[in-house]
């Protein structure tokens, strides 16, 4: 396994439509790991190819699960070519972040439970009803994939702030 390196805003990747994956190979498989890897040494709960310069359909999640006795244990799912088939009605609002717009976070609203169905590294079929932290988590990420980011989803006026800051910020990062 290796660490990749992650692109950041305004990288125009990150707004790339992700191609599917065909085949899934040890090539699929390194990539996979590498994203796990990539996303706990950033401290994140999820990570799509197109943040690490990949065109492909991949997604890497681990919101944790919750043991009998409440405490967190790691629960990483891989996910291949996955497609949202259920979006609820109803609507949560929830802070979100971004690895690849570091340092800025936002209340972003999205449907409360999805339905996904995606192929897992072994090419099984699956289906994962999800709600909470890992719903929006899937969400998030599947964005990444159409060339979606959650401030995207953010009115113009605090979409535009952001953005004007991450200027702010790669000026003041070119001048050192």
């Amino acid at each position: 396994m290796a660490l990749r390196k992650i692109i950041k805003m305004p990288n125009s990747f990150l707004r790339k439509k992700a191609s599917a994956v065909d085949t899934i190979d040890n090539d699929i498989k390194h990539i996979l790991d590498d994203m796990l890897e990539t996303m706990y040494n950033a401290n994140g709960i999820g990570l799509a190819a197109t943040q690490i310069g990949i065109d492909k359909r991949l997604i890497v999640m681990d919101c944790g699960l919750k043991t009998d006795d409440d405490h967190l244990e790691p629960n990483p799912i891989k996910m291949i070519n996955p497609e949202i088939t259920f979006l609820s009605k109803n609507f949560n609002e929830r802070e979100e972040g971004c690895l690849s717009i570091p340092g800025h976070h936002a209340i972003v609203k999205r449907p409360d439970q999805v339905i996904v169905n995606y192929r897992d590294e072994n090419f099984k079929q699956k289906e994962l009803k999800a709600d909470d932290l890992l719903g929006v988590c899937i969400q998030h990420e599947i964005d990444h994939l159409n060339g979606i980011l959650f401030i995207d989803h953010l009115s113009r006026i605090k979409k535009e702030m952001i953005l004007k800051k991450i200027k702010k910020e790669n000026l003041n990062e070119n001048r050192s």
